[in-house]
């Protein structure tokens, strides 16, 4: 992950606030931490070590921050960030593992992971970036399902300004204490291997060169299944029949009638 110092930083959805207590190793001009749930809930879930660290810092702080509810950024100064960024997200959109179920009855999980990603993009650069500034955005996912099935690096931006730029491995050694969490649990999880991919409004930024671009692009390749290159017809037909790519192609159906679907429902 690339920090700058001179960058003012804004995390997101820090469940136990220990990335970014971590992240204040790398000295960035400025920090602000936020947190889905209530400081009694995260206190009860994981306790308040990093809490306390970060407040005899002077480092802001908000709870209670939700990407969808506007009202909860208040604490926050509008267009003041060089950076946001979101870690290993997984709907913290929602209170408990029970809501969680309750609302995939409706919307497939697939696409409601898309649409908090796609949301905090969208009010990252509306609300959170300083348009003079780096405009930059982050999140860190894994490699592993049910993440890698998000198809992150070519579905997040559409239907809007945002450029994807590229990916770069995100190194956890980098981070001395920083321990990623479990959705709902009070225990962290073995250090999966990362990746952080990165957007902007700009198409081209001086980091960019630090960044592998958008992997499984060529003809030969599958960019939803991320799997080739196909050296024969047969070998492309045949993934193309097969029950993870028609999953996927599931996938995306999906996420592009909810994109229409949001775009109605802001007009």
């Amino acid at each position: 992950m690339i920090i700058k110092k001179e960058w003012r930083i804004l995390t997101v959805g820090d469940g136990d606030l220990s990335f970014s207590n971590a992240l204040l190793s790398h000295q960035p001009a400025a920090l602000t931490a936020t947190v889905y749930d209530s400081f009694a809930t995260m206190n009860e879930k994981y306790g308040d070590s990093f809490q306390q660290q970060l407040s005899a810092k002077n480092i802001p702080l908000i709870f209670e921050f939700d990407l969808k509810n506007p009202q909860s950024w208040t604490g926050l100064q509008k267009n003041s960030f060089d950076l946001v960024i979101f870690q290993f997200p997984l709907l913290p959109a929602f209170r408990s593992f029970t809501e969680y179920q309750e609302r995939g009855k409706d919307v497939n999980f697939n696409t409601l992971n898309r649409r908090l990603l796609h949301l905090f993009l969208i009010n990252s650069f509306k609300h959170f970036l300083d348009p003079q500034g780096q405009q930059l955005c982050y999140i860190t996912s894994k490699d592993v399902k049910p993440y890698r099935e998000w198809n992150i690096e070519n579905s997040l931006n559409l239907q809007t300004d945002i450029n994807y730029l590229g990916s770069i491995n995100f190194e956890i050694a980098d981070f001395p204490g920083y321990k990623v969490r479990n959705v709902e649990r009070d225990k962290f999880v073995k250090d999966t291997k990362g990746t952080t991919y990165v957007w902007s409004t700009k198409k081209q930024h001086k980091i960019s060169a630090s960044l592998q671009g958008a992997l499984y692009q060529d003809d030969n390749l599958c960019a939803l299944c991320r799997a080739g290159p196909f050296t024969r017809s047969e070998d492309r037909l045949k993934h193309n029949q097969s029950k993870r790519h028609t999953q996927m192609m599931e996938f995306e159906r999906l996420w592009l009638e909810d994109l229409k679907y949001l775009a109605e429902d802001a007009q």
